[in-house]
């Protein structure tokens, strides 16, 4: 047992040597927009995890934020924030993900991020490839460390299918309607951050999978997730600054956070590095956050009780 311990919490926990690693670049090098949120995400599935969806797929993880993010920059230079901006971005982004048949999902939230952060720098896409060729090389080593392939749990299979892409387009309108509605209140005057990026992610993923999502059980975990790793967020970076120790913190208390709530949902550790790479973070975040994702689970709940009504009745 005392043998397994370190390769243990280095599994568990290294995502947050990963995202310590990056925020260690960020403070020697002045370049901020390394911190790319949603590898918090990434890295932590795919350390986890070695020969799950996104680890086995190494440069589609280098590729699809790399095409996404381009795209979002390109709209947030041409277009202003709102519903046909959002719509498009989040469109080319799955349109992308669909072309080069990418199982990334966290790839919408690189398009989207410029336009709701407001970033017009075309240094953007450099950073995020950066951080995910780095995470490509850290996953192919980590898969020659562990070449016997256990047979996977049912977790797992869960969580592959949750990475796939999705099969029908049945949940497109329902998610749609969903973005919209929440984007007309985020152009309200301070309320940007109610469509914060990882939002998308999550909806997409549960949305496009309503009979597996594993969140509907107890859905009350998803908005208490993401609302303690915002707090955390915006209180680490408010007391120590955006460095290594508010997103070794961060990434920390959003892998315990799940872990005692039984919620597997990595795109929830991009919310509480998020206030990492905003201008002026402040505790409004916190709200907002918990509105949006409400309002995201009471949308789904609806969805998921429509689709199995139609399953059903065929």
């Amino acid at each position: 047992m005392k043998t397994g311990l370190l390769p243990t919490l280095l599994t568990q926990f290294g995502s947050v040597i990963f995202i310590s690693a990056i925020a260690l670049a960020v403070q020697l090098s002045g370049f901020g927009l390394l911190m790319f949120p949603e590898l918090g995400a990434l890295s932590d599935d795919i350390i986890k995890r070695p020969y799950g969806k996104w680890a086995s797929a190494p440069c589609m993880l280098v590729l699809t934020p790399l095409l996404t993010a381009i795209a979002g920059v390109w709209m947030a230079n041409h277009m202003a924030f709102g519903v046909c901006s959002v719509l498009l971005i989040i469109f080319v982004s799955m349109g992308v993900i669909k072309l080069i048949r990418s199982s990334i999902a966290p790839a919408i939230s690189a398009g989207l991020l410029p336009l709701v952060l407001g970033l017009h720098s075309w240094w953007y896409p450099a950073a995020i490839t950066a951080g995910t060729v780095a995470l490509a090389i850290v996953s192919m080593v980590h898969q020659q460390l562990h070449p016997a392939r256990s047979p996977p749990s049912l977790r797992d299979m869960i969580d592959n299918t949750m990475e796939k892409a999705p099969t029908n387009l049945l949940w497109l309108l329902p998610f749609l309607l969903f973005v919209i509605g929440i984007t007309l209140v985020a152009q309200l005057p301070g309320w940007r951050l109610l469509l914060f990026p990882p939002l998308v992610v999550i909806g997409f993923e549960m949305f496009a999978h309503p009979l597996v999502c594993p969140w509907a059980i107890r859905p009350w975990r998803m908005p208490l997730a993401c609302t303690f790793c915002a707090f955390i967020g915006v209180s680490v970076v408010t007391l120590l600054g955006p460095g290594v120790g508010a997103a070794s913190i961060s990434m920390i208390a959003g892998i315990l956070i799940m872990r005692v709530i039984d919620l597997h949902a990595p795109p929830v550790l991009a919310i509480g590095l998020l206030p990492m790479i905003m201008l002026n973070p402040t505790y409004s975040f916190v709200p907002l956050v918990l509105t949006s994702t409400v309002a995201l689970t009471a949308s789904f709940s609806l969805w998921q009780a429509i689709f199995l009504h139609r399953m059903r009745a065929r």
